[in-house]
């Protein structure tokens, strides 16, 4: 295993791939480079001295600027360098990239489900969800109660709960699934639905109704409580706004028209149960890749996300744009720093100036909160080596490849079924998923260095290591491991047998560790404030 990696030759900074100590000499190419600090693994140093004010950069551009002198063969830190990026120069020259060649997988199929209008699902679920954040615990109640019923749940935990108490005897048996052409019941709560600006209500609503209307969701059971801001007739607006042919089952419960709580419960658990034994038994089918609609994410990110985890993932994303389907970007704060680089690959000039239209209201707002969006490092993330947020985000940017954005989304808006989006949401893991999910994504490949149990309820998210050591110590949560690329291990030959898991796990050939887990989150992003 080689010790260091120069990304670009025109890079002044060089990763270290594994520990390094004062007074070792390194070489790249002819150049020799004597360390003179300790330079842990996947932390960078420099490649010559470096002025005050100097750039840094990396991935051949600027990453960072130097607040005081840097030596050369001196580690970055966050006491030497801050965050700096090269402005961005709008112009409407065409970009050109070269398509992969995806010879192999022009006639590969995954088995999905072929839905009437003819987007396909990769899972079969009945979604339950609240108006409002006082239902969440009825939509929980009748979740969990269906999911026990039908043979969904896992009981594992509670088994070894019966065993701590001296009874095990009779509860906590898992049951054989009685509706096994459905995969199970899941559940939304939410943050929002009143109490808070009206926009937030109805940005919920939009969310709500593209999960409702995505299309591994076979039928839906509402609960509201009758004086919130998301009202029935906001979230119905927005599911005919979003599918004006929506017609799924639908049934809807509103707690201030019902004398008591158990009688309603009683109502919604019996009429659900009722429509999911009417849903026809779909089977799946062999159809082409061109129907993979992916969600592209990190988090827990550390130094070697930008090599090794985000690198592949965007040759898969590559692959699939170019055999036809579609690939979400999502996280604008991750992007805080490759902004060029988004801009130059828009094909539509109109979405150049949607993209940076969106970046400045973000960069607006956290201004007003007397933040900015180049503070999304985290301490985790800094500890492992992404020291500025534009070091974070031109490895973050990897995880869209190299093919042209067709499309810019905002929050909640559908993104198109082929070519690649950048989908508007923060970098919090739990609401970027969401938010990618509700952009239309059936399936979501998420890259961690540090390890995150993310999922969701209604997508499966494949969750894969950018080192081996992560991927061997949280075993429960990772399902593909990228650390072989830090060894030596051609990312080509990573990036195919990454897909390979992605074509298995769209087919529910490969369940994913977040679903064993029952790991089904989801967080709205709230863009204005609580009242």
């Amino acid at each position: 295993m080689q010790k260091i990696l120069k990304i670009d030759e025109s890079d002044n900074l060089i990763v270290a791939l594994k520990n390094l100590n004062k007074g070792e000499t390194v070489c790249w190419g002819t150049e020799n480079i004597t360390l003179v600090t300790d330079v842990k693994a996947k932390h960078k140093f420099s490649t010559e001295d470096i002025a005050t004010d100097g750039i840094v950069s990396m991935y051949g551009t600027p990453v960072g600027k130097a607040t005081k002198p840097i030596a050369k063969g001196e580690a970055v830190t966050v006491n030497n360098i801050k965050h700096y990026a090269a402005p961005v120069l709008l112009n409407n020259e065409p970009y050109h990239w070269q398509e992969p060649d995806i010879s192999a997988y022009a006639t590969r199929t995954f088995k999905g489900y072929m839905r009437d209008d003819g987007r396909v699902g990769t899972a079969n679920y009945w979604l339950v969800l609240p108006l409002v954040f006082c239902e969440n615990r009825n939509v929980t109640k009748l979740t969990d109660a269906l999911n026990d019923a039908l043979g969904y749940s896992d009981h594992s935990l509670t088994r070894f709960a019966m065993d701590l108490a001296g009874d095990s005897a009779s509860k906590g048996k898992d049951k054989e699934k009685l509706l096994p052409h459905i995969e199970g019941v899941r559940c939304i709560t939410v943050n929002s639905g009143c109490g808070g600006a009206t926009t937030d209500s109805m940005t919920m609503c939009d969310v709500l109704a593209a999960y409702a209307d995505h299309p591994n969701v076979i039928g839906i059971t509402v609960f509201s409580l009758g004086c919130e801001k998301a009202r029935v007739i906001d979230f119905q607006h927005a599911l005919n706004k979003r599918n004006p042919n929506f017609d799924k089952p639908a049934l809807y419960f509103k707690q201030q028209e019902w004398e008591n709580e158990e009688q309603m419960m009683q109502s919604a658990l019996r009429e659900t149960f009722s429509q999911m034994k009417a849903v026809g038994r779909t089977p799946r089918v062999d159809v082409p890749l061109s129907f993979l609609k992916l969600g592209v994410k990190c988090g827990a990110s550390d130094g070697f996300s930008g090599i090794s985890g985000n690198p592949a993932m965007g040759l898969v994303s590559d692959w699939v744009v170019t055999l036809g389907g579609a690939s979400g970007l999502a996280e604008f704060p991750e992007l805080c720093g490759a902004e060029g680089d988004m801009v130059k690959r828009c094909r539509n000039p109109a979405d150049k100036k949607k993209f940076l239209e969106l970046m400045n209201n973000y960069e607006k707002t956290a201004n007003f909160f007397d933040t900015s969006i180049a503070d999304n490092p985290s301490p985790g993330n800094i500890a492992d080596g992404l020291i500025t947020d534009a070091i974070k985000s031109t490895g973050a940017a990897k995880k869209g490849g190299r093919a042209p954005i067709s499309a810019v989304c905002d929050y909640a808006e559908p993104m198109p079924d082929a070519g690649l989006s950048l989908v508007c949401t923060p970098g919090n893991d739990v609401v970027a998923v969401t938010g990618l999910v509700a952009a239309g994504c059936n399936i979501v490949i998420f890259s961690t260095g540090l390890g995150t149990p993310t999922g969701n309820p209604i997508v499966p998210v494949l969750k894969i290591s950018t080192n081996t050591e992560i991927a061997e110590r949280l075993k429960d949560i990772i399902d593909f491991d990228c650390g072989s690329v830090i060894e030596g291990t051609p990312l080509h030959d990573v990036s195919q047998a990454l897909f390979e898991r992605v074509i298995e796990t769209a087919s529910r050939d490969y369940i994913v560790k977040s679903d064993r887990l029952e790991q089904y989150d989801f967080l709205l992003w709230k863009r204005s404030l609580d009242l």
